[in-house]
């Protein structure tokens, strides 16, 4: 979100892509920021590919991945890093005080639970969208993700591992820990 605002700065009203893991604080920071936020699935192969197609300038994945479009839309954390540098140093701000603004939700973190197959995956994945589908935004980008008004969660197959990843956020703490307790429940049932 600190590199898509300094990104901004220069560039008002460029697409910036963010991984469907993220924080509702990155949309919304690039939204304030003047920029176009747009949605991607994990993954540098579709994160190149849309930033290809939609001329973005930026994109960055809540795995530290960052992709810049001046790097012919690759990875590099090289830059990454000495845009942060950068940031801190005009601002004269820590990276505490810069990130402080943007820390507005509590997140789980990525959660992995073994299954016996991706058959058993796939299974869970539609027994969570039955569950909370029906009260929720649903999108299946990557996986099932469910937005509701306080909390969000996405649920998807690894590519390699006989897993299924979890991520969810939500405006509380307390509720972000009963959502999780909630969810990892039916995924581990």
């Amino acid at each position: 979100a600190l590199i898509a605002q300094d990104v901004l700065a220069d560039n008002p009203g460029a697409v910036i892509f963010y991984d469907l893991r993220s924080s509702w604080a990155v949309k919304e920071t690039i939204e304030e920021a003047g920029g176009v936020p747009m949605m991607s699935r994990v993954g540098h192969a579709f994160i190149k590919s849309q930033m290809r197609e939609h001329n973005a300038i930026f994109a960055g994945e809540v795995s530290g991945h960052y992709y810049f479009k001046a790097n012919f839309t690759t990875e590099s954390s090289a830059l990454a890093v000495i845009s942060i540098a950068n940031i801190i140093t005009a601002s004269g701000k820590t990276l505490s005080q810069l990130v402080a603004p943007i820390m507005r939700y509590f997140a789980s973190g990525e959660i992995n639970s073994s299954l016996s197959d991706r058959g058993k995956a796939e299974q869970v994945i539609g027994e969570l969208k039955k569950n909370y589908g029906s009260t929720g935004k649903v999108l299946e980008l990557d996986g099932l993700s469910v937005e509701f008004d306080d909390w969000w969660f996405n649920v998807r197959c690894s590519n390699t591992e006989p897993l299924i990843r979890l991520n969810l956020e939500a405006k509380t703490e307390t509720m972000m820990e009963a959502k999780k307790d909630e969810l990892l429940s039916l995924i581990r049932s």
